[in-house]
């Protein structure tokens, strides 16, 4: 027997309102030879003075007017303590520092507000001074994961309709709101993403309130909510942790 404990409306507005509010990406112009590079993975910036800086899993590039600088990627040094990467970089040309720290930072031009502030220090060996800039920058999510993607396997076992109410769990997945939606087995759900280079995480999930016996909705949403990182391969998305492989998703069009 089902039941609606709450006005399913109401729920459902309070999702399209989490879809609507989500973070974005960084909105800062992209080039067109950032556009042809899938693997840029963080951007960040700013207007006074100008610089750009674009990290990708084969360089990174500083950009100001009067110099592009580019050196090779180095993964970069983690603090025990918070969410604070730093990259030592060195090229045939200079030295840089890039310190990224998870913490609001809002353009004092523009307004704009970014999740990460960022720090750089670099010196061009034939110049004598230490140069310094700060701004404010976001990770690019991984393109790949738009698309809707259903249920084929949960915790190691085949998934089976049967399980559910009428049709197995299923995410739709927006990149550019760092969104998610859809069913999650007897409810309907939405949240935001969570995304680093080699991170993703399924966060602030709202959903109607329908009761259906004999379900494994909780499940379902358990070990979405445990997975911290992802594979895409084959037409499947596979999300894990460090126990292992939580559920295997399977792209649809």
């Amino acid at each position: 027997m089902k039941k609606a404990l709450i006005p399913n409306l109401f729920i459902t507005l309070l999702i399209l309102a989490i879809i609507g509010t989500s973070c974005s990406p960084m909105k800062s112009t992209t080039t067109a030879k950032e556009e042809k590079d899938n693997t840029i993975y963080f951007k960040a910036g700013d207007s006074v003075p100008f610089w750009r800086v674009t990290i990708s899993e084969k360089e990174v590039v500083l950009t100001t007017k009067q110099n592009t600088l580019v050196f090779p990627h180095e993964e970069p040094i983690r603090a025990m303590d918070s969410n604070v990467k730093r990259y030592q970089l060195r090229s045939d040309d200079a030295d840089m520092s890039v310190t990224i720290a998870q913490e609001e930072c809002t353009n004092p031009i523009s307004g704009e507000k970014l999740p990460y502030s960022v720090v750089l220090k670099y010196k061009i060996f034939t110049e004598l001074p230490v140069n310094n800039l700060s701004g404010c920058g976001a990770y690019i999510t991984d393109y790949r994961l738009n698309d809707i993607w259903v249920l084929e396997t949960l915790n190691g076992t085949k998934a089976e309709v049967s399980d559910y109410r009428d049709k197995l769990p299923s995410l739709e997945i927006n990149t550019t709101t760092n969104s998610f939606s859809g069913f999650a087995g007897c409810n309907n759900m939405a949240g935001e993403l969570f995304y680093e280079r080699g991170l993703l995480r399924f966060t602030k999930t709202i959903s109607t309130m329908m009761y259906c016996e004999n379900n494994k909705e909780k499940d379902f949403l358990l070990a979405l909510h445990k997975a911290t990182t992802y594979k895409i391969e084959n037409n499947r998305l596979t999300l894990s942790n460090p126990s292992g492989t939580l559920m295997v998703l399977k792209k649809v069009d």
